[in-house]
């Protein structure tokens, strides 16, 4: 079986997935349907992400003039979401792979929760308040993504995973998220965006303007390194609960399913393993592994799996 899983390794173009690679990586030893499934969900989700985000990363923050519009870009979008048959928009792609592949709709709910706190907020209070965020940020897409490889085939169609989606994607998503946020701390900062607490930095005795100065730079202060400790024992706990969840949902998954968890999880480790908070400088270099050494990972998991 393994050689089916190679070849369809040899097809994929590390160089050009960018949007959700760790995903679409995964997903790419998915069955066709499923991987367009996920595409299109996926598709829809950063379109509305990036819209805030890029605004930030010019303007730094929404003005209360323009958070109207956006939030009716946002409602708009859940609406679309919501809406029981085809209106004859783009929106229609969407709308029919919610309903081909069971999706529930509390994702998307959660996900538009997250970027309307982006529209009101800059920035978080506390580590449990980021938590909490990422509840919509990062589980909400994982959580299509463990449903999607939970599916099993009913017929013509397809039937729900025998399993609570959102407990089983919840470790991953905020265990990847957590190493997401630290590495891509320099790219976050020179875009206006923050994702690290204000209780953190300020028990670090850090400010916004030297975290800022710190990804254009300046030297890394030992505040700064206590403060990514921290966020690595947090990650670390969420790594174990992850492992758990694998092994606890194994036999529910068919095999290339099992596979394509294993690999999401070990692109993520692969950054995780590249945080040194004792002497890293914490640059979009170090930290991003190159599209070879993600090709290398996935081969080795490849290599070592066994159903």
């Amino acid at each position: 079986m393994n050689e089916q899983y190679l070849s369809i390794f040899k097809t994929i173009d590390f160089e050009k997935i960018i949007d959700h690679p760790n995903i679409l990586i995964a997903a790419a030893f998915w069955d066709e349907e499923r991987y367009k499934a996920a595409r299109t969900c996926y598709k829809y989700m950063r379109a509305i992400d990036d819209l805030i985000d890029c605004h930030k990363s010019v303007h730094k923050i929404i003005a209360e003039s323009e958070k109207k519009q956006f939030l009716n870009k946002v409602n708009a979008w859940i609406a679309m979401a919501h809406e029981s048959k085809n209106n004859g928009t783009e929106g229609d792609e969407l709308l029919d792979t919610i309903r081909t592949f069971h999706i529930p709709v509390w994702p998307l709910e959660a996900f538009a929760k997250s970027m309307i706190y982006d529209i009101d907020h800059v920035g978080f209070r506390t580590v449990d308040g980021f938590i909490e965020y990422s509840q919509g940020a990062s589980v909400a897409p994982a959580s299509i993504f463990v449903h999607l490889s939970g599916l099993t085939q009913n017929g013509r169609g397809y039937k729900e995973p025998s399993f609570d989606v959102r407990s089983a994607a919840t470790p991953c998503a905020i265990f990847s998220y957590l190493v997401h946020i630290i590495r891509d701390f320099q790219k976050d900062q020179l875009n206006n965006l923050n994702y690290f607490a204000d209780d953190s930095m300020m028990r670090n005795g850090l400010t916004t303007k030297d975290l800022y100065s710190m990804a254009r730079g300046a030297e890394i202060n030992a505040g700064f390194r206590q403060m990514i400790r921290e966020y690595c024992v947090l990650a670390e706990k969420f790594r174990k609960q992850t492992y758990q969840v694998i092994l606890d949902i194994w036999p529910l998954l068919e095999p290339r399913y099992r596979l394509s968890l294993l690999i999401i999880f070990n692109l993520y480790l692969m950054v995780f393993e590249r945080i040194d908070a004792d002497h890293g400088n914490f640059t979009a270099a170090e930290l991003n592994p190159t599209p070879e050494e993600i090709r290398l990972r996935v081969h080795e998991t490849i290599r070592d799996f066994r159903e």
